[in-house]
């Protein structure tokens, strides 16, 4: 599924810089209706490393009022964290009522990262999608809205903005063991990636893939897709009725 997707998109810089203030406009607006009307909303960012997650969250938050908007960067469990049920760090960063959270990763690295690095053993990983199912299915059943963004972006490309950044003393330092280790590793978690996309994937909680090659392209379908999402939320619809988790077959591209 991924390998087929476009890569290629892109916008230029002058077609970006005429939308983005529309963009950033709108979702302001929408930033205040969500916390009038009490909603929480929950936007996850996923992809590779060097992918352009991190700036894609500072561009969406560069024109929100950071009292309704927050980051939450997950890491590495820490090893007061690990005395705990697994999911209990998430709960614990949850968006409040009105609010807006960005995860930069989150709960899927237990099906990624620890998955390929075999730091749980298969049945620890298998019972975490029962365990994601079962959260994403509970926190929208209780009015939350949930967005998911999978960056995408080819081993070649990895390979190429991981060189970028080692070759600069400024930035080496963003390119970790971890990320080394992944991007050696690229198809085995290509694989753990697309099964994760096919089996969280969900009405309630959707996955939107976006071709992460362009940056300018990364961030205005980011931007789209989540204005549309709270647009239909706050236009009257109801929060979607929980439903018995079930895996699907495709993730959404739109």
């Amino acid at each position: 599924m991924l390998e087929q997707l476009d890569l290629n998109q892109t916008f230029s810089k002058t077609e970006y810089k005429k939308q983005l203030p529309l963009l950033q406009a709108n979702l302001y607006d929408l930033e205040h209706e969500v916390f009038m009307k009490k909603i929480p909303v929950m936007i996850v960012f996923e992809g590779w490393a060097a992918a352009g997650k991190g700036s894609t969250i500072n561009a969406l938050a560069e024109r929100l009022d950071p009292r309704g908007f927050r980051v939450v960067p997950v890491s590495p469990p820490r090893t007061a964290e690990t005395r705990y049920p697994w999911m209990q760090r998430f709960w614990l960063k949850l968006p409040a009522r009105g609010q807006m959270v960005a995860f930069d990763t989150s709960w899927y690295r237990r099906v990624l990262i620890d998955r390929v690095n075999k730091d749980v053993k298969r049945r620890e990983w298998e019972r975490a999608y029962n365990d994601i199912a079962e959260f994403e299915e509970m926190l929208t059943a209780d009015g939350m809205v949930i967005l998911k963004f999978w960056l995408h972006i080819s081993e070649k490309e990895q390979g190429k903005r991981f060189k970028k950044l080692l070759g600069d003393k400024l930035t080496k330092w963003q390119v970790t063991v971890e990320d080394k280790a992944q991007h050696e590793k690229y198809k085995k978690y290509l694989a753990a990636v697309e099964e994760m996309l096919a089996r969280t994937d969900s009405p309630h909680a959707p996955w939107t893939i976006v071709e992460a090659h362009d940056r300018y392209f990364t961030r205005l379908k980011v931007y789209e897709t989540l204005i549309k999402a709270l647009e239909v939320r706050l236009g009257g619809e109801s929060a979607p009725a929980a439903k018995a988790a079930s895996p699907k077959k495709e993730a959404r591209h739109a």
